[in-house]
């Protein structure tokens, strides 16, 4: 009897406690939050192409070895083309890569002289590297740039007649490049170009026309961009989407 009284106890003391238990308030926290991952950093990296335009001018120099009555002049034109090139961004500050571009161009087609030579530049095109820094904004690439630059260089003589060359040099340059969206950017540069081309002697009774010629070009112009990445860089989120 004694026995049966003490298990009916016992079972009646875990039947409360366990009443007890269950209003009791939860220990256990709120589920964890969930953080997605950082968005891929904006990258240069990748295959671009893109079109140009701006205006350009030729310094002012005597145009040959020895022209009298020579007048200088630094005509101006309009220049307009496009640009194919590839870029790798090697660390977040730090991008390089190439760039071929195609110009026509109105430089130089306005002028008079007396004897000498007045030039124009009918159309050019460079070879060149590039290598920036994105300082201030991983969107902004502050870039210079320089290499091979060839053109077709046209001297008129007046009532002598023209004469046009392929001329080739060097070009040297500055820019800055803005990613406005993912794959698009606008950029604005300005590049100075030396080339040369032999014409001659070309003689006019006693005179020397011509021995060789150079144009020191001048351009600044606006352009925009359009870059490929697949193959080369995954693909980043729009930019501002975070």
């Amino acid at each position: 009897m004694r026995k049966r009284v003490f298990g009916l106890a016992v079972a009646a003391s875990l039947a409360v406690m366990s009443a007890s238990a269950a209003d009791l308030p939860s220990r256990k926290g709120p589920p964890p939050v969930y953080i997605p991952p950082p968005p891929p950093m904006m990258t240069w990296t990748g295959i671009y192409v893109g079109l140009n335009l701006g205006g350009g001018w030729l310094d002012r120099y005597n145009y040959g070895y020895w022209l009298p009555f020579s007048n200088g002049s630094n005509p101006g034109g309009v220049i307009g083309g496009g640009q194919i090139g590839y870029n790798y961004q090697f660390t977040p500050l730090l991008v390089a890569g190439l760039e071929t571009d195609f110009q026509g161009s109105t430089v130089g087609s306005g002028g008079n002289q007396i004897w000498g030579a007045t030039r124009s530049v009918n159309w050019f095109g460079t070879v060149r590297g590039r290598a920036g820094v994105s300082l201030l904004n991983s969107q902004l690439l502050l870039y210079g740039t320089g290499g091979f630059a060839y053109g077709d260089l046209n001297l008129n003589y007046g009532w002598l007649g023209s004469q046009s060359r392929v001329a080739t040099g060097w070009t040297t340059g500055a820019g800055l490049e803005y990613a406005f969206l993912p794959n698009w950017s606008g950029r604005v540069e300005y590049l100075y170009a030396n080339m040369g081309a032999n014409y001659g002697p070309t003689y006019a009774g006693p005179f020397v026309i011509e021995t060789q010629q150079r144009a020191h070009l001048n351009t600044i112009r606006a352009g925009v961009n359009y870059r490929f990445n697949w193959l080369f860089a995954p693909s980043g989120p729009p930019i501002g989407a975070y």
